[in-house]
């Protein structure tokens, strides 16, 4: 059975979001190459200056939509698809799946065993963005752990939880109350396999929208596009008690973003770089 590969050259500035877009479109799999990468079968290499991402779709429909979207949001992409055989995805894709060790978490996918030193996660790279291995990632994964060795058994909120990395490392970590929302009921059916796959229980996982979570929360995590985060401020601020971490920001958009929380009510405490990638830090004032 052959799969369809979408293959996307374009600016290296822009793979960041191109990947982030493929994701949300529903890709099975993701390459994102540059000049040093080994080569893949039937797919050539970058030239320097670009990248080349290579997204596996399930059908027809998902890739052309991908392409088409790509098309809108970066006018200088180039984007060819074609079939690509299903085990030599596999292969090629599994080969490039990193483990990631981030203060106490290790995670790493299921055919990886765990350091013994370390509370460990296997989350499985299906269709959700969030095996660990991307700055996103490790900058919420990093500021998690820190939280939590500070602050045990408290609660978690996690916005755009995605494969659920955050959540149930949350409760691996000794967290209380975690709740794990995504707008993608793909997402969402994927984090309670990877729950299930961790056994790990007590993790709230839904598709409900952020408006309808009751309560506050002493930790949110919110890893998700900038835009998002603008329109979603509001929201997310209000089911702050302490602190709020927010990623999926460049750097360029972290001034925007932090306005757009400081206009409610929270202060900027910290910030971290990763690459062209930013997590911003907020609180609550005499939190």
């Amino acid at each position: 059975m052959a799969a369809l590969a979408l293959t996307v050259d374009l600016p290296e500035r822009d793979a960041e979001l191109a990947a982030a877009l493929l994701w949300e479109e529903g890709a099975t799999g993701l390459e994102v190459r540059d000049a040093e990468a080994p080569p893949m079968p039937g797919v050539r290499g970058p030239s320097p200056g670009e990248a080349i991402l290579v997204a596996c779709f399930a059908s027809p429909h998902q890739a052309e939509t991908a392409r088409a979207l790509v098309a809108e949001r970066f006018p200088a992409a180039r984007t060819d698809v074609r079939p690509y055989a299903d085990e030599d995805w596999a292969v090629a894709w599994r080969a490039r799946i990193r483990s990631t060790r981030v203060g106490r978490l290790w995670v790493g996918p299921p055919w990886e065993p765990p350091p013994a030193d370390a509370v460990w996660l296997h989350i499985e790279p299906k269709m959700a963005f969030g095996t660990g291995d991307h700055p996103t990632t490790a900058l919420c994964l990093a500021a998690l752990d820190a939280h939590l060795a500070s602050h045990p058994g408290a609660s978690v909120l996690d916005v755009g939880t995605g494969s659920g990395v955050l959540a149930l490392a949350a409760r691996k970590l000794g967290a209380g109350r975690v709740v794990g929302i995504d707008t993608d009921a793909r997402s969402v059916e994927l984090a309670r396999e990877n729950a299930a796959l961790n056994r790990v229980e007590g993790v709230e996982l839904s598709a409900v929208p952020l408006a309808d979570v009751p309560g506050r929360f002493d930790l949110v995590l919110a890893n998700i596009l900038a835009n998002t985060l603008v329109e979603l401020a509001p929201e997310l601020a209000a089911r702050t008690a302490d602190r709020l971490v927010l990623a999926g920001v460049l750097e360029h958009q972290s001034r925007e973003v932090a306005a757009a929380f400081q206009a409610q009510g929270l202060e900027l405490t910290g910030t971290e770089r990763e690459g062209d990638w930013v997590r911003l830090e907020l609180g609550r004032p005499g939190a």
